[in-house]
């Protein structure tokens, strides 16, 4: 779905954020993982077409990001804010969730029905009305989310999806991706909640000093550990704590761990 070539990128004149980035995306879910000032944020917004590559080529769907504006991606690509009062900007939560459907093309009729759906997923269906403003910093997160995901883009990019969020919030937010993968769309996330990651998605890439150091399977990546302590990462609790008690397998869920140790009784 993205093919990235020998991407490159600068701000003025300073030093280069991304340098030399290859990379292929398909249908698998996907979360970028690095510290702050890795290069992760910079490259979601070469991908959205809000910068564009000093070197090398974005293709997205058999289009060249360089020959395509910002506002045609949008009909393809969609990006989820870190913070939601950078998103938010509408007087009542309906009209929220329906402004992106509208501004791609959707009629108002399917952007409405799109909207409720999406509302409905985030748990929001009871708030049509309220000034979004009025909500929760972890229901304007779950609004952020309704309004992208009622856009219907084959790919989603979540930014800190997790930020605020509770067990049943992240639980939504679970349940929101794993119905946009049974859907056949890419959903990608910047996060550093590794136990998320772990819980959640397929793939990892690595960042590191605007580099990739490492991609792969999720569970691949995590039982990299010296690669992934010169990036600054730590892995999920729950490989931790497996690696403490002397267990030499990557475990990425308390229910493996669980499955492990029954199967160890028995």
């Amino acid at each position: 779905m993205i093919r990235v070539e020998s991407l490159s990128f600068t701000y003025g004149q300073g030093p280069a954020v991304l340098k030399e980035i290859n990379l292929d995306f398909d249908h698998r879910t996907t979360a970028i993982i690095g510290q702050n000032g890795a290069g992760k944020t910079t490259f979601v917004k070469l991908l959205k077409g809000l910068l564009k590559p000093d070197v090398g080529e974005i293709i997205i769907q058999d289009k060249s990001v360089k020959a395509t504006t910002a506002a045609e991606l949008a009909k393809t690509i969609a990006l989820v804010f870190q913070n939601p009062n950078d998103q938010i900007f509408k007087r009542n939560v309906l009209d929220e969730v329906m402004f992106g459907p509208l501004n791609i093309g959707l009629d108002e009729k399917t952007a409405k029905q799109n909207s409720i759906a999406a509302l409905e997923m985030a748990g929001l269906q009871d708030k049509l009305h309220i000034n979004p403003h009025d909500l929760s910093l972890s229901e304007k997160k779950l609004l952020c989310i309704a309004s992208i995901v009622a856009m219907d883009t084959d790919i989603i990019i979540f930014d800190e999806p997790t930020i605020a969020q509770d067990h049943e919030g992240k639980e939504r937010i679970r349940k929101i991706i794993h119905t946009l993968k049974q859907q056949g769309k890419l959903v990608m996330t910047i996060i550093h909640d590794m136990d998320f990651v772990a819980e959640n998605f397929e793939r990892t890439i690595v960042f590191n000093e605007g580099k990739v150091i490492l991609e792969g399977h999720t569970r691949e990546v995590f039982s990299q550990k010296e690669i992934l302590k010169k990036a600054h990462v730590e892995t999920p609790g729950i490989t931790q704590l497996a690696e403490r008690l002397g267990y030499t397998e990557t475990f990425l869920t308390l229910e493996e761990f669980n499955e492990k140790r029954k199967s160890e009784q028995i």
